[in-house]
């Protein structure tokens, strides 16, 4: 199995895919393109029609968009267990995914992930409310779930994969949050999987002068 991805330092929908296999010990290849390449989009084009990455190859079936990588992920490797075993708790984490992954334009576009960076920006209201909401999500996850795990549902969830790139970035642009968010943050900077790739985006050279937003700290 294949997975297809961008440059590590910057491709926020690349870490969704290659968490969510990572951190589940679920076995794969990393075949990374750069972003900025010719032939990025050449080589895509073999993969999916969509022309972004990640793409997930299984033998001879394609899987792209990072939530439906997940989810293939989730029922032929994970047993369900990528998901909170609870029925209400599950519903939970798949609406707070749907929004990350349909929303938050404020934060997407204005605080592009950028590992190696550490910046500042002047943030308008709509990203800082959904700073506000989503600070209020983790808070309340983590309170609910304390004596569970570390993680929003306890365990380590798809949930927690699909919010990485936006801790990633609250830590370029040095966002301030509650200390709940703080704690939630800390615990998935500290995951080893995390860690990896942040390792590999710091050694990566490149730069993509569209995703260096903000003045330098």
């Amino acid at each position: 199995m294949k997975l297809i991805i961008g440059n590590k330092n910057y491709s926020s929908w690349s870490l969704r895919g290659w968490l969510a296999l990572k951190a589940f010990n679920v076995p794969f290849e990393e075949v990374k393109l750069s972003l900025i390449s010719k032939s990025f989009y050449t080589e895509l084009a073999k993969h999916s029609p969509a022309g972004k990455v990640p793409v997930l190859v299984d033998g001879d079936l394609n899987v792209w968009d990072s939530l439906s990588i997940c989810e293939y992920i989730n029922e032929e490797y994970l047993q369900g267990k990528g998901w909170p075993e609870d029925k209400n708790k599950r519903a939970v984490a798949r609406s707070i995914v749907a929004d990350m992954h349909s929303g938050l334009f404020g934060i997407r576009g204005e605080m592009p992930m950028n590992c190696r960076a550490k910046r500042h920006l002047e943030l308008s209201e709509k990203a800082l409310k959904e700073i506000q909401t989503l600070d209020g999500i983790w808070s309340r996850l983590r309170t609910e779930n304390a004596s569970n795990g570390a993680y929003l549902f306890g365990e380590f969830s798809l949930a927690d994969v699909f919010f990485a790139p936006v801790i990633f970035r609250f830590t370029t642009y040095k966002v301030a949050v509650s200390d709940t968010a703080q704690a939630y943050m800390a615990n998935m900077l500290a995951h080893p999987s995390m860690q990896e790739w942040l390792e590999d985006a710091l050694a990566e050279t490149e730069i993509i002068d569209a995703d260096e937003a903000g003045e330098d700290i």
